[in-house]
């Protein structure tokens, strides 16, 4: 008898517990919120498998994951599609096991991000090791990982307090990084500013600026202190032609089987938009790419209408101008002929 009262006692305090701490965390302004992971990602990579020809893939970095609206792309193009875009990484590894362990020859776009794109082939570097690492989990994963994957997602629908990501963001309530959040005494080394979480993600990899990036101009300069620490360290010269010509190697085994190659460069502004205009000058390196893939290939610098688009952090559009971007983009590739798969009517 006592035994089935302290099971009842338990399991009480352990409902009063959860909800406090779940309450808690939604009056500071925390949502429920999933988490853009290796399963995720895995789950598009996966999608791969079974293409058709309607089937779009986007890959490249951040700042097409979350510049291309996938709903608005889907709904004027009449397409499908395949986000495999990675944050902070270099797409040359996920284009390379689309041309080696795939036989998709559909539209493939890829997003140039100058500063990660040209920066090495090594694949020892943080921008490789990132994209490369997805590939080789997709490869490896289990089933009990699969499975484990989708009992998490409604707990990440309904909690705010649960997290499933592989991203270290500093505004994480999960254990690990609410301790590390900690300070006892003098710590060496440099204290970096805090990266907050600014990402929005759905399942389908559906990645959108989340509105307080806009409304909260505070929240959103914790982003570009981040940046502005990252882009004042010293970096080794970029490897421009070994990164170049591994990809147009990669671009033209994939043209020959009927690929449709299509790169897009997403705006940038602030200091990002500075450096990248003077370590990555547009003639040295974006043409340069564009000659020797001979890709339909499309830079926001190019057109007048994206000029004056809204980074809230220097590096990705704001929702509202995303959504512009994804809608005059696609006006500019369909004259352009650059769709092979779009909708009849």
């Amino acid at each position: 008898m006592q035994l089935k009262q302290t099971l009842i006692i338990a399991f009480a305090l352990s409902i009063i517990s959860i909800s406090a701490w779940e309450l808690y965390w939604r009056s500071q302004g925390l949502q429920p919120n999933i988490d853009d992971n290796k399963n995720l990602w895995a789950n598009q990579r996966a999608k791969l498998e079974n293409f058709n020809n309607k089937t779009v893939v986007f890959i490249g970095s951040s700042r097409i994951l979350y510049d291309i609206q996938l709903d608005i792309w889907e709904k004027e193009t009449g397409t499908n599609s395949i986000e495999l875009a990675t944050q902070g990484a270099s797409p040359t590894p996920v284009f390379r096991d689309i041309v080696e362990n795939t036989t998709f020859n559909g539209t493939l776009i890829v997003g140039i991000t100058p500063p990660l794109f040209f920066a090495t082939t090594n694949p020892k570097a943080e921008f490789i090791r990132r994209s490369q690492s997805l590939v080789d989990y997709y490869k490896k994963r289990t089933y009990a990982q699969i499975i484990n994957h989708k009992l998490s997602v409604p707990l990440q629908q309904n909690l705010a307090f649960i997290r499933d990501g592989d991203e270290s963001w500093d505004s994480d309530v999960d254990l690990k990084t609410l301790l590390k959040q900690i300070h006892i005494g003098t710590r060496e080394g440099p204290a970096y500013p805090p990266f907050n979480n600014f990402e929005d993600i759905s399942l389908d990899r559906h990645m959108k600026m989340p509105e307080r990036m806009v409304t909260d101009t505070a929240y959103a300069n914790t982003v570009k202190k981040v940046w502005t620490a990252i882009l004042s360290g010293d970096f080794p010269p970029p490897d421009k032609e070994s990164t170049i010509n591994a990809f147009v190697d990669l671009a033209k085994k994939f043209k020959k089987r009927g690929g449709n190659l299509i790169l897009v460069r997403c705006p940038s502004s602030g200091l990002f938009k500075e450096v990248e205009s003077k370590a990555f000058s547009k003639d040295l390196f974006w043409d340069e790419l564009v000659a020797k893939t001979k890709a339909k290939a499309y830079n926001y610098q190019d057109y007048s209408q994206f000029k004056d688009l809204f980074c809230p952090e220097w590096s990705h559009l704001a929702a509202k101008d995303a959504q512009f971007f994804t809608k005059e983009l696609i006006k500019i590739m369909k004259a352009d002929g650059a769709l092979t798969n779009l909708k009849t009517n």
